[in-house]
């Protein structure tokens, strides 16, 4: 009994693990979807290059310039320029072929060029470009170097002259420095990654306060790892403040732009970022004997001052004060006193015309003038002829004296006569 086999699904998407593809399958199927790629541009630096004489293929390793993505690479020998080698950068135009018998990728390159060093220098001023106008180089965002940092972190070649240069200069300005030192390829193709390394390392530990990547000058092309993208964005990424000292006056990486203080030389950035244990004894010598000078000057003439408030008549004779003092109390005595003595005087004058307009209108002064005042027995004061019939006994007030009398009659008054109303 013959076995019917089952369809095989379509899409990769339509496999299950009841109803798998078979490798073989899949390998064709990636086989034809490459081949459908056009031919493609690509950047990248040879690694190895194998030639062999009186073959008709050349076989070499592409990596990419700042990962370590890597393919290989055939070409027809006729094609590869002899002048080509190990560590050029190149632009290769390949197709992308895929053998399905070892499931392996590679491109088969029609034209390999190396990329001159006028065409790498246009590309980090396009790249510095577009840098700065995302204002990784802005001055407002560089961050400013402690003035005494705790541990210096060191980033520089492997037993090179920049790495003696920094160690001995910033030990001899402040012996006892701590250094952190990373000893890492500053050039060619680690040099990126191992120096990205380092400085994530160092930028993690909490004792670095500052970073220093030092090389020292070399030409353009040793050079260009420090205009390397990846290495900038990292730079302008850190925590701890970075001094770039990587090449001469007249070397400018992207990274002396990006760093947080840009150094001429390694021995330039051994003084920016320590200070001078000299320097600074012979400034505080300094600073001491200008205090002192002045706490003495200040002294002086606090001294002097002293001395001319202590010679002053007020101090040299205290009672003099009181006496003045005293001059101005009796003067102000003595105006109290003429002051009281006119107030009681104009209040006697005052007291003797309202005492004598008193006596005028009383009745006293009134009978002194031949008046007299009766009143009857009950002492009533006798105000109308009606008051004293005939045979009243009524007492008279004189003003020397007073009688009794006894009414005979009385008469009421007769009108006045016209003209004496």
């Amino acid at each position: 009994m013959s076995i019917t086999p089952r369809p095989l699904p379509e899409r990769a998407a339509q496999t299950t693990a009841d109803n798998p593809w078979p490798l073989r399958l899949l390998n064709a199927k990636i086989e034809e979807y490459v081949a459908k790629m056009a031919p493609v541009w690509v950047e990248g630096q040879i690694v190895q290059l194998n030639r062999r004489p009186g073959a008709g293929m050349a076989f070499l390793t592409l990596r990419d310039l700042d990962q370590d993505s890597s393919i290989t690479v055939s070409i027809y020998a006729r094609d590869l320029s002899p002048s080509l080698a190990d560590g050029a950068r190149v632009v290769v135009n390949a197709k992308a072929t895929f053998w399905p018998k070892r499931g392996s990728l590679q491109l088969h390159a029609s034209e390999i060029r190396a990329v001159g060093l006028g065409d790498l220098l246009a590309r980090i001023e396009q790249l510095r470009q577009v840098l700065a106008a995302e204002g990784l180089f802005d001055p407002r965002r560089k961050r400013p170097l402690p003035f005494l940092p705790r541990k210096v972190g060191l980033i520089c070649g492997r037993e090179s002259k920049a790495e003696h240069d920094v160690v001995v200069n910033a030990t001899a300005r402040w012996p006892g420095l701590a250094l952190e030192i990373r000893e890492v390829a500053v050039q060619g193709e680690r040099c990126v990654p191992e120096v990205n390394a380092a400085l994530a390392e160092l930028d993690a530990d909490q004792s670095v306060d500052v970073i220093i990547i030092a090389r020292g000058g070399g030409s353009v092309e040793d050079l260009l790892p420090f205009s390397n993208e990846h290495l900038v964005r990292a730079v302008a990424a850190a925590r701890t403040p970075v001094v770039s000292a990587i090449g001469h006056e007249t070397d400018c990486p992207l990274l002396d732009l990006v760093a947080d203080v840009r150094a001429s030389t390694p021995t330039d950035a051994a003084r920016r970022v320590v200070p001078s244990l000299s320097e600074l004894t012979v400034e505080l010598d300094a600073l001491t004997s200008s205090l002192r000078a002045a706490f003495s000057a200040r002294l002086t003439r606090e001294r002097e001052g002293l001395l001319e408030l202590t010679s002053r008549p007020v101090l040299a004779s205290p009672a003099q004060l009181v006496e003045r003092q005293r001059e101005g109390l009796d003067s102000a005595l003595a105006r109290l006193r003429g002051a009281a003595n006119r107030a009681v005087l104009e209040a006697r004058a005052d007291l003797s015309a309202l005492s004598a307009s008193l006596h005028a209108l009383s009745p006293a002064a009134t009978m002194e003038r031949g008046y007299a005042l009766l009143a009857l027995s009950n002492g009533t004061l006798v105000r109308s002829q009606a008051d004293v019939p005939a045979g009243t006994l009524v007492e008279g007030f004189l003003a020397d004296g007073r009688f009794v009398a006894k009414i005979v009659g009385s008469t009421p008054t007769s009108p006045a006569p016209k003209g004496l109303e």
